[in-house]
Protein backbone atom coordinates (compact mmCIF):
# COMPACT_ATOMS: atom_id res chain seq x y z
CA UNK A 1 0.00 0.00 0.00
CA UNK A 2 1.08 3.56 -0.61
CA UNK A 3 3.48 5.42 1.68
CA UNK A 4 2.15 8.96 2.10
CA UNK A 5 4.29 12.02 2.81
CA UNK A 6 3.31 15.66 3.23
CA UNK A 7 2.29 17.39 0.00
CA UNK A 8 4.29 20.23 -1.47
CA UNK A 9 3.11 23.76 -2.03
CA UNK A 10 2.09 22.94 -5.61
CA UNK A 11 -1.06 21.07 -4.67
CA UNK A 12 -4.03 22.83 -6.26
CA UNK A 13 -7.62 22.55 -5.15
CA UNK A 14 -9.68 20.49 -7.58
CA UNK A 15 -11.97 22.82 -9.48
CA UNK A 16 -12.68 20.84 -12.66
CA UNK A 17 -13.25 17.34 -13.93
CA UNK A 18 -10.12 17.68 -16.06
CA UNK A 19 -8.12 17.57 -12.83
CA UNK A 20 -9.74 14.23 -11.98
CA UNK A 21 -8.81 12.79 -15.37
CA UNK A 22 -5.29 14.26 -15.23
CA UNK A 23 -3.55 11.46 -13.26
CA UNK A 24 -4.58 8.82 -15.81
CA UNK A 25 -3.90 11.04 -18.83
CA UNK A 26 -0.50 11.99 -17.41
CA UNK A 27 0.53 8.35 -17.56
CA UNK A 28 0.63 8.32 -21.36
CA UNK A 29 4.16 7.65 -22.65
CA UNK A 30 5.76 6.78 -25.98
CA UNK A 31 6.77 3.15 -26.19
CA UNK A 32 10.42 4.07 -25.81
CA UNK A 33 9.65 5.34 -22.30
CA UNK A 34 7.60 2.37 -21.07
CA UNK A 35 8.97 0.97 -17.85
CA UNK A 36 8.45 -2.03 -15.56
CA UNK A 37 7.70 -1.61 -11.87
CA UNK A 38 7.58 -4.70 -9.67
CA UNK A 39 6.27 -4.86 -6.11
CA UNK A 40 6.69 -7.87 -3.87
CA UNK A 41 5.90 -8.56 -0.25
CA UNK A 42 7.35 -11.08 2.15
CA UNK A 43 6.45 -12.34 5.61
CA UNK A 44 8.90 -11.57 8.44
CA UNK A 45 9.32 -14.00 11.32
CA UNK A 46 11.64 -14.78 14.24
CA UNK A 47 13.91 -17.67 13.30
CA UNK A 48 13.88 -19.11 16.81
CA UNK A 49 10.16 -19.04 17.55
CA UNK A 50 8.55 -18.62 14.11
CA UNK A 51 6.51 -15.78 15.62
CA UNK A 52 5.71 -12.70 13.56
CA UNK A 53 8.10 -9.83 14.23
CA UNK A 54 6.54 -6.75 15.83
CA UNK A 55 7.45 -3.15 15.06
CA UNK A 56 9.33 -2.01 18.14
CA UNK A 57 10.70 -5.19 19.68
CA UNK A 58 14.52 -5.41 19.75
CA UNK A 59 15.58 -6.25 16.20
CA UNK A 60 11.95 -5.79 15.16
CA UNK A 61 10.54 -4.26 12.01
CA UNK A 62 11.77 -0.76 12.84
CA UNK A 63 15.31 -2.00 13.42
CA UNK A 64 15.21 -4.07 10.23
CA UNK A 65 14.27 -0.97 8.28
CA UNK A 66 16.92 1.18 9.93
CA UNK A 67 19.59 -1.44 9.31
CA UNK A 68 18.97 -1.00 5.59
CA UNK A 69 20.76 2.34 5.90
CA UNK A 70 24.03 0.47 5.53
CA UNK A 71 22.97 -0.19 1.92
CA UNK A 72 22.17 3.44 1.18
CA UNK A 73 18.47 3.54 2.07
CA UNK A 74 17.05 6.62 3.81
CA UNK A 75 14.20 6.54 6.36
CA UNK A 76 10.72 7.96 5.82
CA UNK A 77 8.81 8.87 8.98
CA UNK A 78 5.17 9.35 9.93
CA UNK A 79 4.46 10.91 13.34
CA UNK A 80 7.91 9.92 14.55
CA UNK A 81 7.71 6.32 13.31
CA UNK A 82 9.94 5.01 10.55
CA UNK A 83 7.45 3.52 8.08
CA UNK A 84 9.56 3.13 4.94
CA UNK A 85 13.02 3.44 3.41
CA UNK A 86 13.75 5.18 0.12
CA UNK A 87 16.64 4.43 -2.20
CA UNK A 88 17.77 3.92 -5.77
CA UNK A 89 15.80 0.67 -5.98
CA UNK A 90 12.50 2.28 -4.98
CA UNK A 91 10.84 2.08 -1.58
CA UNK A 92 10.88 -0.56 1.16
CA UNK A 93 7.66 -0.14 3.10
CA UNK A 94 5.41 -1.80 5.63
CA UNK A 95 2.16 -3.60 5.07
CA UNK A 96 -0.33 -3.65 7.96
CA UNK A 97 1.11 -6.58 9.97
CA UNK A 98 4.74 -5.96 9.15
CA UNK A 99 4.90 -7.66 5.77
CA UNK A 100 7.93 -6.09 4.12
CA UNK A 101 7.41 -4.75 0.59
CA UNK A 102 9.78 -3.58 -2.08
CA UNK A 103 8.07 -1.18 -4.46
CA UNK A 104 10.74 -1.30 -7.13
CA UNK A 105 11.97 1.49 -9.34
CA UNK A 106 10.63 1.88 -12.92
CA UNK A 107 13.08 -0.15 -15.02
CA UNK A 108 13.70 -0.68 -18.72
CA UNK A 109 13.90 -4.48 -18.86
CA UNK A 110 13.47 -7.68 -16.91
CA UNK A 111 17.20 -8.21 -16.47
CA UNK A 112 17.23 -5.01 -14.42
CA UNK A 113 14.09 -6.09 -12.56
CA UNK A 114 15.59 -9.39 -11.54
CA UNK A 115 18.87 -7.74 -10.52
CA UNK A 116 16.91 -5.28 -8.38
CA UNK A 117 15.02 -8.13 -6.75
CA UNK A 118 18.25 -9.99 -6.08
CA UNK A 119 19.86 -6.93 -4.48
CA UNK A 120 16.88 -6.38 -2.23
CA UNK A 121 16.65 -9.97 -1.05
CA UNK A 122 20.40 -10.10 -0.42
CA UNK A 123 20.16 -6.95 1.67
CA UNK A 124 17.22 -8.04 3.79
CA UNK A 125 18.77 -11.48 4.33
CA UNK A 126 21.95 -9.84 5.64
CA UNK A 127 19.88 -7.65 7.95
CA UNK A 128 17.84 -10.67 8.99
CA UNK A 129 20.97 -12.60 9.94
CA UNK A 130 21.96 -9.77 12.27
CA UNK A 131 18.46 -9.57 13.76
CA UNK A 132 17.53 -13.25 13.89
CA UNK A 133 14.71 -12.66 11.42
CA UNK A 134 13.69 -14.75 8.44
CA UNK A 135 11.71 -13.86 5.31
CA UNK A 136 9.39 -16.15 3.41
CA UNK A 137 7.48 -15.73 0.17
CA UNK A 138 3.92 -17.01 0.46
CA UNK A 139 0.48 -15.67 -0.36
CA UNK A 140 -0.63 -15.82 3.25
CA UNK A 141 0.61 -16.53 6.75
CA UNK A 142 0.33 -20.33 6.94
CA UNK A 143 -0.10 -20.61 10.71
CA UNK A 144 -0.93 -17.28 12.35
CA UNK A 145 -4.28 -16.10 13.67
CA UNK A 146 -5.17 -12.45 13.33
CA UNK A 147 -4.65 -12.03 17.06
CA UNK A 148 -1.06 -13.29 16.83
CA UNK A 149 -0.07 -10.60 14.37
CA UNK A 150 1.23 -7.10 15.15
CA UNK A 151 -0.17 -3.93 13.60
CA UNK A 152 2.19 -1.36 12.16
CA UNK A 153 2.00 2.32 13.25
CA UNK A 154 0.63 3.83 10.04
CA UNK A 155 -2.40 6.07 10.35
CA UNK A 156 -4.25 4.78 7.31
CA UNK A 157 -4.11 1.20 8.63
CA UNK A 158 -5.89 2.12 11.85
CA UNK A 159 -8.73 3.66 9.85
CA UNK A 160 -8.93 0.74 7.43
CA UNK A 161 -8.97 -1.83 10.22
CA UNK A 162 -11.93 -0.12 11.85
CA UNK A 163 -13.78 0.05 8.55
CA UNK A 164 -13.09 -3.40 7.09
CA UNK A 165 -15.49 -5.39 9.33
CA UNK A 166 -18.33 -3.06 8.33
CA UNK A 167 -18.13 -4.04 4.66
CA UNK A 168 -16.88 -7.64 4.53
CA UNK A 169 -15.84 -10.65 6.56
CA UNK A 170 -12.27 -11.12 5.34
CA UNK A 171 -10.88 -7.60 5.01
CA UNK A 172 -8.77 -7.92 8.15
CA UNK A 173 -7.30 -11.13 6.78
CA UNK A 174 -6.41 -9.27 3.60
CA UNK A 175 -4.61 -6.60 5.58
CA UNK A 176 -2.91 -8.72 8.21
CA UNK A 177 -2.29 -12.13 6.69
CA UNK A 178 -1.63 -11.82 2.96
CA UNK A 179 1.29 -11.10 0.62
CA UNK A 180 1.37 -10.48 -3.12
CA UNK A 181 3.51 -9.78 -6.15
CA UNK A 182 2.35 -6.95 -8.43
CA UNK A 183 3.52 -5.47 -11.70
CA UNK A 184 3.05 -1.85 -12.81
CA UNK A 185 3.04 -1.14 -16.55
CA UNK A 186 2.68 1.85 -18.88
CA UNK A 187 0.47 2.69 -21.86
CA UNK A 188 0.85 4.99 -24.84
CA UNK A 189 -2.62 6.52 -24.95
CA UNK A 190 -6.19 5.95 -23.81
CA UNK A 191 -6.94 3.26 -26.41
CA UNK A 192 -3.77 1.36 -25.50
CA UNK A 193 -4.68 1.59 -21.81
CA UNK A 194 -8.15 0.19 -22.51
CA UNK A 195 -6.85 -2.82 -24.43
CA UNK A 196 -4.19 -3.61 -21.86
CA UNK A 197 -6.71 -3.22 -19.04
CA UNK A 198 -9.12 -5.63 -20.70
CA UNK A 199 -6.51 -8.27 -21.48
CA UNK A 200 -5.00 -7.93 -18.01
CA UNK A 201 -8.37 -8.24 -16.30
CA UNK A 202 -9.54 -11.20 -18.40
CA UNK A 203 -6.29 -13.10 -17.82
CA UNK A 204 -5.79 -12.17 -14.18
CA UNK A 205 -7.26 -15.56 -13.13
CA UNK A 206 -4.45 -17.26 -15.04
CA UNK A 207 -1.87 -15.28 -13.07
CA UNK A 208 -3.70 -16.19 -9.86
CA UNK A 209 -3.57 -19.87 -10.80
CA UNK A 210 0.10 -19.90 -11.84
CA UNK A 211 1.16 -18.14 -8.62
CA UNK A 212 -1.34 -19.83 -6.25
CA UNK A 213 0.64 -20.19 -3.03
CA UNK A 214 -1.65 -19.88 0.00
CA UNK A 215 -3.17 -23.29 0.83
CA UNK A 216 -2.88 -23.10 4.64
CA UNK A 217 -4.75 -21.20 7.34
CA UNK A 218 -3.76 -21.44 11.00
CA UNK A 219 -1.60 -24.48 10.38
CA UNK A 220 -4.00 -26.61 8.34
CA UNK A 221 -5.01 -26.92 4.68
CA UNK A 222 -7.84 -24.47 4.02
CA UNK A 223 -9.39 -26.12 0.95
CA UNK A 224 -8.02 -23.47 -1.41
CA UNK A 225 -4.90 -23.15 -3.51
CA UNK A 226 -5.00 -19.35 -3.40
CA UNK A 227 -6.83 -18.42 -0.24
CA UNK A 228 -5.40 -14.92 -0.71
CA UNK A 229 -7.46 -14.61 -3.89
CA UNK A 230 -10.57 -15.93 -2.13
CA UNK A 231 -10.14 -13.33 0.61
CA UNK A 232 -10.65 -10.54 -1.91
CA UNK A 233 -14.12 -11.90 -2.74
CA UNK A 234 -15.32 -10.97 0.76
CA UNK A 235 -13.29 -7.86 1.57
CA UNK A 236 -15.26 -4.87 0.24
CA UNK A 237 -17.50 -5.17 -2.84
CA UNK A 238 -17.36 -1.42 -3.45
CA UNK A 239 -13.65 -1.47 -4.31
CA UNK A 240 -12.80 -5.00 -5.54
CA UNK A 241 -13.67 -7.39 -8.34
CA UNK A 242 -13.57 -7.89 -12.10
CA UNK A 243 -15.12 -4.52 -13.10
CA UNK A 244 -17.68 -5.32 -15.83
CA UNK A 245 -17.69 -1.71 -17.06
CA UNK A 246 -14.10 -2.06 -18.28
CA UNK A 247 -15.38 -4.28 -21.11
CA UNK A 248 -18.25 -1.99 -22.06
CA UNK A 249 -18.19 0.32 -25.08
CA UNK A 250 -16.87 3.76 -24.22
CA UNK A 251 -14.63 2.70 -21.36
CA UNK A 252 -11.73 5.09 -20.79
CA UNK A 253 -10.36 7.64 -18.37
CA UNK A 254 -13.72 9.33 -17.83
CA UNK A 255 -15.43 6.07 -16.91
CA UNK A 256 -12.62 5.26 -14.50
CA UNK A 257 -13.14 8.62 -12.81
CA UNK A 258 -16.85 7.82 -12.39
CA UNK A 259 -15.97 4.46 -10.83
CA UNK A 260 -13.49 6.02 -8.43
CA UNK A 261 -15.98 8.70 -7.41
CA UNK A 262 -18.35 5.89 -6.44
CA UNK A 263 -15.68 4.14 -4.33
CA UNK A 264 -16.23 5.22 -0.71
CA UNK A 265 -13.39 7.12 0.92
CA UNK A 266 -11.07 5.90 3.66
CA UNK A 267 -9.29 9.04 4.85
CA UNK A 268 -8.01 12.55 4.23
CA UNK A 269 -4.37 13.39 4.97
CA UNK A 270 -3.85 16.75 6.69
CA UNK A 271 -0.89 18.17 8.64
CA UNK A 272 0.86 14.81 8.75
CA UNK A 273 -2.17 12.94 10.12
CA UNK A 274 -4.95 10.80 8.69
CA UNK A 275 -8.52 11.96 9.27
CA UNK A 276 -11.09 9.16 9.28
CA UNK A 277 -13.46 9.59 6.32
CA UNK A 278 -14.30 5.91 5.92
CA UNK A 279 -17.51 5.36 3.97
CA UNK A 280 -17.89 9.02 2.99
CA UNK A 281 -18.26 10.26 -0.59
CA UNK A 282 -15.56 11.95 -2.63
CA UNK A 283 -18.38 13.54 -4.61
CA UNK A 284 -19.43 15.33 -1.42
CA UNK A 285 -15.81 16.34 -0.87
CA UNK A 286 -15.75 17.98 -4.32
CA UNK A 287 -18.76 20.07 -3.27
CA UNK A 288 -17.16 21.10 0.03
CA UNK A 289 -19.67 18.96 1.93
CA UNK A 290 -17.45 16.32 3.51
CA UNK A 291 -18.66 16.01 7.09
CA UNK A 292 -15.17 15.63 8.59
CA UNK A 293 -13.84 18.71 6.74
CA UNK A 294 -16.89 20.96 6.30
CA UNK A 295 -16.45 23.68 3.72
CA UNK A 296 -13.12 22.34 2.48
CA UNK A 297 -12.58 21.05 -1.05
CA UNK A 298 -10.05 18.39 -2.05
CA UNK A 299 -6.56 19.07 -3.32
CA UNK A 300 -4.98 17.13 -6.17
CA UNK A 301 -3.08 15.02 -3.63
CA UNK A 302 -6.37 13.95 -2.04
CA UNK A 303 -7.48 12.53 -5.37
CA UNK A 304 -4.17 10.72 -5.80
CA UNK A 305 -4.67 9.24 -2.32
CA UNK A 306 -8.17 8.15 -3.20
CA UNK A 307 -7.00 6.44 -6.39
CA UNK A 308 -4.89 4.16 -4.19
CA UNK A 309 -7.87 2.92 -2.17
CA UNK A 310 -9.60 0.76 -4.78
CA UNK A 311 -8.40 -2.85 -5.02
CA UNK A 312 -9.77 -4.51 -8.17
CA UNK A 313 -7.87 -7.28 -9.96
CA UNK A 314 -6.33 -4.61 -12.21
CA UNK A 315 -6.05 -0.99 -11.06
CA UNK A 316 -5.49 2.21 -13.01
CA UNK A 317 -3.62 5.22 -11.65
CA UNK A 318 -1.01 6.81 -13.91
CA UNK A 319 -0.09 3.23 -14.87
CA UNK A 320 -1.79 -0.16 -14.81
CA UNK A 321 -1.28 -2.49 -11.85
CA UNK A 322 -1.59 -6.27 -12.30
CA UNK A 323 -2.76 -7.44 -8.86
CA UNK A 324 -3.72 -11.12 -9.05
CA UNK A 325 -0.65 -13.06 -7.83
CA UNK A 326 0.25 -14.59 -4.47
CA UNK A 327 3.63 -13.86 -2.95
CA UNK A 328 6.40 -16.31 -3.74
CA UNK A 329 10.13 -17.02 -3.86
CA UNK A 330 12.80 -15.23 -5.87
CA UNK A 331 12.44 -16.93 -9.26
CA UNK A 332 8.66 -16.48 -9.35
CA UNK A 333 8.99 -12.80 -8.45
CA UNK A 334 10.80 -12.32 -11.75
CA UNK A 335 8.35 -14.54 -13.65
CA UNK A 336 5.30 -12.34 -13.03
CA UNK A 337 6.60 -9.23 -14.81
CA UNK A 338 7.91 -11.53 -17.55
CA UNK A 339 4.38 -12.81 -18.16
CA UNK A 340 2.76 -9.38 -18.30
CA UNK A 341 5.53 -7.59 -20.18
CA UNK A 342 5.54 -10.34 -22.79
CA UNK A 343 1.79 -10.03 -23.27
CA UNK A 344 1.26 -6.27 -22.99
CA UNK A 345 4.43 -4.57 -24.25
CA UNK A 346 4.45 -6.10 -27.75
CA UNK A 347 1.67 -5.13 -30.16
CA UNK A 348 1.38 -8.53 -31.83
CA UNK A 349 1.33 -10.34 -28.49
CA UNK A 350 -1.29 -7.99 -27.08
CA UNK A 351 -3.52 -8.56 -30.12
CA UNK A 352 -3.05 -12.34 -29.97
CA UNK A 353 -3.93 -12.42 -26.28
CA UNK A 354 -7.01 -10.26 -26.88
CA UNK A 355 -8.17 -12.62 -29.63
CA UNK A 356 -8.22 -15.47 -27.10
CA UNK A 357 -10.36 -13.65 -24.53
CA UNK A 358 -12.40 -10.99 -26.34
CA UNK A 359 -15.51 -13.13 -26.81
CA UNK A 360 -15.85 -14.19 -23.19
CA UNK A 361 -19.01 -12.93 -21.52
CA UNK A 362 -18.87 -11.11 -18.22
CA UNK A 363 -20.56 -14.07 -16.57
CA UNK A 364 -17.84 -16.37 -17.90
CA UNK A 365 -15.11 -14.07 -16.66
CA UNK A 366 -16.66 -13.94 -13.21
CA UNK A 367 -17.12 -17.71 -13.11
CA UNK A 368 -13.47 -18.25 -13.99
CA UNK A 369 -12.27 -15.78 -11.39
CA UNK A 370 -14.45 -17.45 -8.72
CA UNK A 371 -13.28 -20.97 -9.63
CA UNK A 372 -9.55 -20.28 -9.61
CA UNK A 373 -8.89 -19.90 -5.86
CA UNK A 374 -9.85 -23.56 -5.36
CA UNK A 375 -9.12 -25.14 -8.73
CA UNK A 376 -6.18 -23.11 -10.08
CA UNK A 377 -5.16 -24.57 -13.46
CA UNK A 378 -8.01 -27.10 -13.39
CA UNK A 379 -10.61 -24.32 -13.69
CA UNK A 380 -12.61 -24.49 -16.91
CA UNK A 381 -12.25 -21.65 -19.39
CA UNK A 382 -14.95 -20.32 -21.72
CA UNK A 383 -15.16 -22.32 -24.92
CA UNK A 384 -13.80 -25.52 -23.39
CA UNK A 385 -10.59 -26.75 -21.88
CA UNK A 386 -8.85 -25.72 -18.69
CA UNK A 387 -6.64 -22.87 -17.56
CA UNK A 388 -3.71 -25.25 -17.99
CA UNK A 389 -4.54 -25.52 -21.70
CA UNK A 390 -5.01 -21.77 -22.06
CA UNK A 391 -1.86 -21.16 -20.03
CA UNK A 392 0.26 -22.99 -22.59
CA UNK A 393 -1.08 -20.77 -25.35
CA UNK A 394 -0.64 -17.61 -23.32
CA UNK A 395 2.94 -18.43 -22.35
CA UNK A 396 3.78 -19.05 -26.00
CA UNK A 397 2.40 -15.60 -26.85
CA UNK A 398 4.29 -14.01 -23.95
CA UNK A 399 7.50 -15.71 -25.03
CA UNK A 400 7.18 -14.34 -28.54
CA UNK A 401 6.43 -10.91 -27.13
CA UNK A 402 9.57 -10.99 -25.02
CA UNK A 403 11.66 -12.26 -27.92
CA UNK A 404 10.39 -9.41 -30.09
CA UNK A 405 11.48 -6.87 -27.47
CA UNK A 406 15.07 -8.13 -27.94
CA UNK A 407 16.19 -6.78 -24.57
CA UNK A 408 19.53 -8.53 -24.05
CA UNK A 409 21.76 -8.87 -21.01
CA UNK A 410 25.55 -8.79 -21.08
CA UNK A 411 25.63 -12.48 -22.07
CA UNK A 412 23.34 -11.88 -25.03
CA UNK A 413 20.30 -13.56 -23.48
CA UNK A 414 16.87 -12.08 -24.08
CA UNK A 415 14.10 -11.95 -21.48
CA UNK A 416 12.34 -15.22 -22.34
CA UNK A 417 14.24 -17.23 -19.71
CA UNK A 418 12.29 -15.52 -16.95
CA UNK A 419 9.20 -17.48 -18.05
CA UNK A 420 10.82 -20.85 -17.29
CA UNK A 421 9.26 -21.29 -13.80
CA UNK A 422 5.83 -20.82 -15.38
CA UNK A 423 6.64 -23.26 -18.20
CA UNK A 424 7.37 -25.91 -15.59
CA UNK A 425 4.10 -25.22 -13.77
CA UNK A 426 2.08 -25.50 -16.96
CA UNK A 427 3.91 -28.66 -18.05
CA UNK A 428 3.34 -30.39 -14.71
CA UNK A 429 -0.13 -29.00 -14.07
CA UNK A 430 0.89 -28.45 -10.44
CA UNK A 431 0.84 -24.95 -9.02
CA UNK A 432 3.06 -23.99 -6.06
CA UNK A 433 0.29 -24.54 -3.50
CA UNK A 434 -0.19 -28.13 -4.65
CA UNK A 435 3.51 -28.83 -4.18
CA UNK A 436 3.33 -27.38 -0.67
CA UNK A 437 0.35 -29.60 0.11
CA UNK A 438 2.22 -32.65 -1.16
CA UNK A 439 5.10 -31.82 1.17
CA UNK A 440 2.76 -31.11 4.09
CA UNK A 441 1.01 -34.48 3.77
CA UNK A 442 4.26 -36.26 2.93
CA UNK A 443 7.72 -35.47 4.23
CA UNK A 444 6.56 -32.78 6.66
CA UNK A 445 4.19 -35.17 8.45
CA UNK A 446 1.49 -32.49 8.74
CA UNK A 447 3.95 -30.21 10.58
CA UNK A 448 3.36 -26.71 9.20
CA UNK A 449 6.52 -25.31 10.82
CA UNK A 450 8.50 -27.15 8.15
CA UNK A 451 7.35 -24.50 5.72
CA UNK A 452 9.87 -22.09 7.25
CA UNK A 453 12.59 -24.16 5.62
CA UNK A 454 11.51 -22.36 2.41
CA UNK A 455 12.82 -19.00 3.64
CA UNK A 456 14.61 -16.73 1.20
Amino acid sequence: MSTREASGSDDPIIESRDQLVAPMASGEKPKSEWRIGTEHEKLVYCRKSFKAVSYDQPCGIRDILMNLQRFGWEPVEENGYVIAMRGDDGTVSLEPAGQLELSGAPLVNLHQTCAETGRHLTQVKKVGERCGAGFIGLGMWPDKTREELPVMPKGRYEIMMRHMPRVGNLGLDMMLRTCTIQVNLDYSDEADMVKKFRVGLALQPLATALFANSPFTEGKPNGYLSYRSHIWSDTDPHRTGMLPFVFEDGFGYERWVDYMLDVPMYFVFRDGKYIDAAGLSFRDFLKGELSVLPGEKPHQSDWWDHLSTAFPEVRLKSFLEMRGADGGPWNRICALPALWVGLLYDDAALEAAWELVKDWSMGEREALRNAVPKLALDAKVPGGGTLQDLGGEILAIARQGLASRAQLNSSGDNETGFLEPLDEIIASGKVPAQRLLDQYHGEWGDDITRIYEHSF
